[in-house]
């Protein structure tokens, strides 16, 4: 038996309620005791003075799927205090073979090249996962692009009734072998044409199931009204609950439209059940999208196939050196990936807050100039926004990042610092925590993280990562209890 006690800190354990103190005993895998603040702590325990204890952070929306196999260490995720991560967001999942009607389409290009996509089914990935032992718990959804591109010769069209059983009888699979949720990416080109009678037929596997139905809807900008609606739709056929992925205002005709589009979210919420992620920067990153080029919104490329010398170079400056306009100059750069500053701090400010946010990073792991969220997100909501400038109070932020998803998620063992519950935790130093990563510099590991434990298993000190490695590949339990959104 191992044993840890992290001795007079200050817990918040994941309710949303004030800290309170102290000592708090790991034994294994597991949260053993807590208790009062002892005068004299036991000599081989951790001083947890002047420190925070908190659950470990849930990343809410990853493109984790081949990382956690290809690079189990996770430092870009353990290094902010993240424990668990959702993958197979925005209809991109690398749990099943995608390649056999041609190339890797986008955006599935996004998690990896096409060897990647190398499982037969769902329960191939999961075991791939559970002898790569992660860093990070891993949380599984299934993508509607991933399933089009598997079983559809072109994706420019809506399916066919027999592809649209096919790929049911896929997710209903997947579903039964673990997966959470079903994940569309309508705003993509590959899953764009999917009429919302394709989702819904596919989203029916959810029913009775309690898996979600998380949605990159069909537009966030000026459709978005239409997007959101057809997304409770979706929800509402399928008796399932409902995540707006990255919920944001964007490009500048939008600004300003948060408290709108926050106003549907808590009218939808009162009749079924609805909620959003968010991450805290007003840039997002993907494919550059030639649709998103615009003057209004400054870009940056993070990488270029046909003309890699570009990495890191604003596509403004880009097509100043070449003589040309915006557009003909991110095509010359194609397939190419981007960052975009196309939303506000007042919209990100009043979307982060909301009762109904949790928060993800959607950092991309294989992009070699990530956007700094992969890196830094989890403290950034600590530190800069709730220490730094008060815009909900850390028991809030801390909420956003544990019990809230795992209440989403339906993980009844994790998300709250409890008796009896796995050990995944993060001690932190309250005053020092923040994000450091730039988007000039979008790796720098994160400040004021002290220890991350997942389950039982320390895996970061002062000193960095241990190396140890305790993460899972969880699976949806056949009767999952979610407490709801």
């Amino acid at each position: 038996m191992t044993r840890t006690i992290i001795a007079g800190v200050s817990v918040y354990d994941g309710t949303g309620t004030p800290a309170y103190g102290a000592d708090v005993e790991i034994r294994d895998d597991i949260i053993a005791s807590i208790r009062p603040a002892a005068s004299h702590p036991p000599t081989d325990s951790i001083d947890g003075r002047g420190l925070v204890l908190a659950p470990g952070f849930i990343d809410a929306h990853t493109h984790d799927d081949f990382a956690v196999i290809a690079a189990p260490a996770m430092t870009a995720k353990v290094t902010q205090g993240v424990t668990t991560v959702v993958v197979g967001n925005c209809g991109i999942s690398g749990g099943m073979n995608v390649t056999a009607h041609g190339d890797l389409p986008d955006p599935l290009v996004l998690l990896g090249g096409a060897d990647a996509f190398r499982y037969d089914d769902f329960a191939a990935y999961a075991q791939a996962v559970d002898r790569a032992g992660p860093a990070t718990n891993v949380v599984a959804l299934v993508g509607h692009t991933a399933l089009r591109a598997r079983h559809m010769d072109a994706l420019d069209r809506d399916a066919t009734g027999a592809e649209r059983t096919a790929m049911r009888a896929d997710l209903t699979t997947a579903l039964d072998a673990g997966a959470f949720g079903f994940s569309t990416g309508l705003a993509y080109a590959n899953a764009n044409a999917a009429s919302t009678e394709e989702v819904m037929t596919l989203a029916e596997a959810l029913r009775d199931t309690n898996a979600l139905y998380c949605t990159h809807l069909r537009s966030e900008a000026g459709e978005i009204v239409a997007a959101l609606d057809e997304a409770f739709a979706i929800g509402r056929h399928a008796a399932a609950p409902v995540v707006v992925s990255h919920l944001k205002c964007a490009g500048a005709p939008q600004y300003g439209r948060s408290g709108e589009i926050l106003a549907m979210l808590e009218t939808a919420a009162l009749a079924q059940p609805v909620g959003c992620d968010c991450y805290p920067y007003t840039a997002s990153s993907s494919m550059l999208d030639l649709k998103q080029v615009v003057p209004e919104t400054p870009i940056k490329i993070t990488w270029s196939e046909a003309e890699p010398a570009q990495a890191g170079r604003m596509l403004a400056d880009i097509a100043a050196d070449w003589g040309t306009d915006l557009r003909t100059a991110a095509e010359r750069l194609q397939p190419a990936g981007a960052v975009y500053h196309c939303m506000t701090d007042s919209d990100v400010d009043r979307i982060l807050a909301h009762d109904l946010t949790m928060v993800g990073s959607d950092g991309l792991p294989c992009d070699p100039r990530p956007h700094p969220r992969l890196w830094g997100s989890f403290p950034r909501v600590i530190g800069h926004y709730a220490r730094d400038r008060g815009l909900f109070s850390m028991a809030t932020a801390i909420r956003k990042m544990t019990g809230l998803p795992a209440d989403r998620f339906g993980l009844s063992d994790r998300g709250y610092v409890r008796e009896g519950l796995a050990a995944d935790l993060v001690l932190f130093d309250p005053g020092q925590i923040g994000d450091r990563a730039t988007y000039d510099d979008p790796t720098v590991p994160a400040a004021g993280i002290v220890g991350v434990w997942v389950n039982g298993i320390a895996t970061l000190t002062l000193a960095g990562p241990t190396g140890a490695r305790g993460g899972r590949m969880l699976r949806r339990p056949t009767h999952p209890t979610t407490k709801g959104l």
